[in-house]
């Protein structure tokens, strides 16, 4: 089957960072890492579409990590999983960027929804600026004809 995106997983537990790659290999490309300055490290190398991040780590805070992920490339999806799951914590996550915010335990099923809605988004977003850089492309090509056309 063909990958229709590529997801890093960070969690310093060994337990939710390999079932979430089990539960999303078979669709996506799934890299995993155990700390933030692997997973920046990676991101630097590879193309990653989506972050599953983890709150509470040694060294580098989920939070930290978040923010250097931004600042890194604000098109990277965020997907906060943690078991620190309170309204502080989700409310700071959103206001550095995370799209979603899930507790754990989590649910598979919810991991795939989240997920998948993610990657349509995605999608969607791609189709509508590849539409509006057509019509940009036609109104300069329009432009440009008109131009060619004037006569003084």
């Amino acid at each position: 089957m063909e990958t229709k995106g590529s997801i890093l997983v960070i969690d310093d537990e060994l337990g939710p960072r390999e079932a979430l790659r089990m539960i999303l290999k078979s669709i996506y490309k799934v890299h995993t890492v155990a700390n933030g300055q692997e997973a920046l490290d990676l991101i630097q190398r590879e193309k990653i579409d989506l972050v599953t991040l983890d709150l509470k780590m040694p060294g580098l805070s989920g939070i930290d990590v978040l923010r250097e992920i931004k600042q890194l490339n604000k098109n990277i999806d965020v997907i906060i999983i943690t078991g620190q799951g309170t309204l502080p914590n989700a409310k700071e996550a959103i206001h550095y960027g995370a799209g979603d915010f899930i507790s754990k335990p989590f649910n598979v099923a919810d991991i795939i929804a989240i997920v998948s809605k993610v990657f349509e988004r995605r999608n969607y977003t791609a189709k509508i600026n590849g539409l509006i850089q057509q019509i940009k492309d036609f109104r300069t090509k329009e432009e440009k004809q008109e131009g060619e056309f004037t006569f003084n």
